[in-house]
């Protein structure tokens, strides 16, 4: 069994639901988060994380997305690691999209997941 598959992991329907109440997190690049990203998240690209940690709050759930869930699988088992209550939302950005939730550019209109 891999890494992630052992991870607690939602699909994009239950994450949409769970970002009212935790951080939903984008592990992804500058470039992609420019591009388009889901409203409401917050932005520290993976290798950024261990600097940036503490702009996340210990005490607040975190839901970690990327492009497709592989990098955003490595920030849930780092940010677990380090005492954070952390899921992984399978399919990443590409499921958020393909089921139906909006996804907004760095000037608010419409974006696309790069």
């Amino acid at each position: 069994m891999n890494a992630s598959s052992e991870l607690p992991s939602v699909d994009a329907d239950a994450a949409s639901k769970l970002a009212t109440s935790m951080v939903l997190l984008d592990v992804r690049e500058h470039d992609e988060w420019s591009a388009g990203h889901a409203p409401g998240a917050v932005h520290i690209p993976l290798g950024e994380l261990p600097d940036r940690l503490g702009e996340l709050d210990a005490g607040s759930g975190v839901v970690c997305v990327c492009r497709s869930g592989s990098r955003s699988a490595r920030a849930t088992a780092w940010l677990r690691a380090h005492g954070f209550a952390a899921v992984n939302m399978s399919g990443g950005m590409q499921a958020w999209k393909r089921a139906g939730h909006p996804v907004i550019d760095d000037q608010g209109r419409l974006g696309a997941v790069r």
